[in-house]
């Protein structure tokens, strides 16, 4: 009796699920970024009071964890997908429909982010001072997007040195100078689509270094949900931050824009992803409560890649996707398909900056060439966040001035959250469309009732058994749906 007794005391008390303590991070970043921002900025400079600067860092630190790690998911997971399909018999069938439908949704989007540009007119009656035109620091073009698929080195690394020469009273020059090495994500994606394809055409003497891939992409994503179980609190620092350093004045003065722009975001997510569903005998019910861990995390991260495993998870364990066809388009989607960033958001921007400048107008031309750049310059935008080259790219093409990009830059993490999020439900759904029309989706998964954590339950025995399962499928060629 006692022996149970002392076990009953030592009971813990439950944590709510990972998506309710996402949810809570949102309460409470906004209540924390509204007392900050009531606080205000301390000392004769203006600096950040004590609790923006706490909320900054926990932030800050967040997004430089999930940074860190996204280099070696790149190389690792880009070969893993391409190696897993080197036993599937319709495996050029699904890269091409794959491929396909990217640009089909890419097109609806854009369509309905020119349409509310040309209705709502964010650029005009604009509140936003004039004085905050500046040209970016990066920018995109066509040229330099070619000529970066080109690896500078083996491991994608780029040095950016910055300084400047101080002349002393006496004469003397001091020379203050730092450099910082950062990577580029697509020449990154070049290397490890080259080292996939090689070790695939190697045959059996490489099969050594694909099971050493796939056993360090394993170790990689245990390290990468330790950052993602984080997220709860970087949610807290992110969000309120953001309150603080934006507040609603600036919002505000962007508010049309704003508007717009998650208008068009919206009217992706909850329509055209749910019709898209619905046209091919899937429940779009069960389609959001499937993906919704993903999207909620997307949301907070504002990171398609520091995302990735758990679109990858949602995609196999909720939506029903086999292993071996979700390992390759989901990496391969969290680098290309971007109908937030690269379609809704540069649209209404350039839209934006034409009807902000006077003298400006675009012509049928112009329109579809913002329909070319979104459909075709996706990858583009690859990377853990932002999407500042792709709408750069864009206005380059289109000849507008690069200077609007700093009207806009004020409310851009806020945007981000929303981009990021449209991002990754559609990286999770295209592949269980794709899944579908190829006969290969586990219908009886997708449909299965969803536990506290948004997960369909899944056993070890199960997991294993789906392993199988999986495998053997491969080797079938498609047709036959699986009930």
């Amino acid at each position: 009796m006692s022996a149970q007794t002392s076990t009953v005391g030592k009971r813990r008390f439950p944590l709510p699920s990972f998506g309710v303590q996402v949810l809570l991070g949102l309460v409470l970043g906004l209540v924390l970024g509204f007392v900050a921002l009531q606080i205000g900025p301390v000392g004769e400079e203006g600096e950040p009071n004590w609790l923006a600067v706490t909320l900054q860092t926990i932030g800050g630190t967040f997004v430089s964890l999930l940074r860190t790690i996204v280099p070696p998911l790149i190389i690792l997971a880009v070969i893993s997908s391409i190696a897993n399909l080197r036993n599937v018999t319709n495996a050029a069938r699904l890269a091409w429909k794959t491929l396909l439908w990217f640009a089909v949704t890419a097109l609806v989007s854009v369509a309905i982010a020119i349409g509310l540009g040309l209705l709502i007119r964010p650029g005009l009656n604009s509140a936003v001072d004039p004085g905050a035109v500046a040209e970016p620091s990066t920018t995109g073009s066509w040229l330099a997007f070619i000529e970066s698929l080109v690896p500078a080195n083996f491991l994608g690394l780029a040095a950016d040195t910055s300084g400047s020469v101080t002349v002393g009273d006496d004469g003397s020059l001091s020379l203050d100078a730092s450099t910082s090495l950062g990577f580029n994500v697509l020449q990154l994606i070049v290397i490890a689509i080259v080292l996939g394809i090689a070790a695939v055409k190697t045959g059996k003497a490489a099969e050594p270094f694909i099971s050493f891939t796939e056993s360090a992409l394993q170790v990689v994503l245990k390290a990468l949900w330790w950052v993602i179980r984080l997220a709860p609190i970087g949610t807290v620092g992110l969000l309120g931050n953001a309150v603080y350093s934006y507040g609603w004045n600036t919002i505000g003065a962007l508010g049309k824009y704003t508007l717009t722009v998650y208008i068009g975001l919206a009217l992706v997510l909850f329509v055209v992803y749910p019709v898209i569903a619905r046209l091919n005998g899937l429940s779009p019910i069960k389609y959001f409560t499937g993906a919704w861990p993903a999207i909620q995390l997307a949301f907070v991260s504002r990171s398609s890649m520091g995302t990735m495993p758990v679109t990858q998870r949602v995609t196999e364990q909720n939506l029903g996707v086999p292993r071996y066809y979700s390992a390759f388009a989901v990496p391969f989607g969290a680098t290309t398909k971007m109908d937030g960033c690269a379609a809704i958001y540069p649209a209404i921007s350039a839209i934006f900056i034409a009807q902000f400048f006077p003298g400006i107008s675009l012509g049928l031309t112009d329109y579809l060439l913002i329909v070319f750049v979104s459909v075709i310059g996706s990858a583009a935008t690859a990377g853990t966040t932002g999407a500042t080259v792709m709408l750069t790219l864009t206005l380059s093409t289109l000849g507008l001035p690069l200077e609007g990009v700093g009207l806009l830059l004020a409310v851009d993490p806020i945007l981000d959250m929303g981009r990021t999020a449209v991002n990754v439900a559609g990286q999770a759904l295209i592949p269980a469309i794709v899944a579908k029309r190829e006969g290969i989706l586990d219908l009886a998964r997708y449909n299965a009732p969803r536990d506290a954590s948004g997960f369909v339950p899944l056993d070890e025995e199960t997991d294993e058994a789906d392993r199988k399962d999986s495998e053997e499928t491969a080797k079938v060629p498609a047709g036959t749906a699986r009930e």
